[in-house]
């Protein structure tokens, strides 16, 4: 028999808590160790709560004020040494982490841009600058002469004529850090030097995290009708197509795109206007929950609808 001492293993449970406002996709944050940006999180009290999802909500609730409506698990992270409790406690953390889709409320948290923390994931103005002139010389310089360094790199960031992938982002953000070209590689592991515009640092892995649940929302595009989440219950075609780029982080085909959402049965119109568009007045719409029998994979995404993919 082993004298060695038990493993001790404390789960902790993270909220990804994304809207979508002013044609931006908003994450909510609260101040973490160090007074980094961090999503809501605590650990699973298996006294308190009774289920793992329980656990999410109350936590939420408790670091925001906000109870939150449908939550989606997302995704465990366990990998040795992401938390840095594991040395002050000397038990291996994992974590559960929760998505959830709300309309943004003033809060008592702060709203962020995703995009701040993922600046190469928003194409709505085309390749981001920052990909070619920052980021692909540091990965260059990494993979030096190692040949399957440089075509990773190349598949998941599109270099020298490979597909740009939107949904790749978890491995976008592995990838960086892995070279040492994010503020938290330097800290996690006390070497590299982030590249320039290498976008904001989070608390813990809370960034590998956000880029999950953003790679997450992005696939679900084509077959949930997960965007509706973010909107009221009438709204305008046009804020709609604002939502789904934001997520996507790219502009669609305008005709296509409203074409195809009104034929697929996703939308239907109330009769009412909206006079608060600045413009000429749009009329007002609401999804139509039927769809869910009409169609076995009810999303956004539709061939022809994109720019650019």
């Amino acid at each position: 028999m082993s004298d060695a001492s038990p493993a001790l293993l404390l789960l902790s449970l993270e909220a990804v808590i994304i809207a979508v406002t002013d044609e931006a996709p908003r994450v909510l944050t609260v101040l973490g160790p160090d007074a980094a940006d961090a999503l809501p999180s605590g650990p699973m009290d298996v006294a308190r709560h009774q289920t793992i999802e329980r656990g999410v909500r109350d936590w939420v609730e408790q670091q925001t004020g906000l109870p939150l409506g449908y939550v989606e698990q997302l995704y465990t992270f366990g990998d040795r040494d992401r938390d840095p409790r594991e040395r002050e406690l000397g038990a291996r953390v994992v974590s559960s982490a929760y998505l959830a889709l709300v309309r943004e409320q003033p809060l008592p948290a702060r709203w962020s841009d995703c995009y701040a923390y993922l600046p190469w994931e928003d194409w709505r103005e085309g390749r981001p600058v920052l990909i070619d002139k920052d980021l692909k010389p540091h990965l260059r310089r990494w993979a030096g002469r190692e040949h399957r360094r440089r075509e990773r790199a190349d598949l998941v960031f599109g270099f020298d004529g490979a597909p740009w992938d939107p949904e790749r982002t978890l491995e976008r953000y592995e990838l960086l850090w892995e070279a040492g070209a994010v503020g938290e590689a330097l800290r996690d592991r006390g070497e590299g030097q982030a590249a320039p515009s290498s976008g904001r640092a989070m608390a813990m892995d809370h960034r590998r995290i956000l880029a999950t649940a953003l790679g997450r929302l992005r696939g679900k595009l084509k077959y949930r009708p997960v965007v509706f989440e973010l909107l009221p219950p009438e709204f305008t075609l046009g804020q709609l197509q604002r939502s789904v780029e934001a997520l996507a982080g790219a502009r669609v085909h305008k005709q296509n795109f409203r074409r195809l959402i009104e034929s697929a049965g996703l939308v239907e119109g109330t009769g009412r206007l909206d006079h608060a568009t600045g413009g000429r007045p749009a009329e007002l719409f609401r999804f139509r929950h039927e769809v869910f029998r009409e169609r076995p994979a009810p999303g956004v995404y539709f061939p022809g609808a994109w720019w650019g993919r």
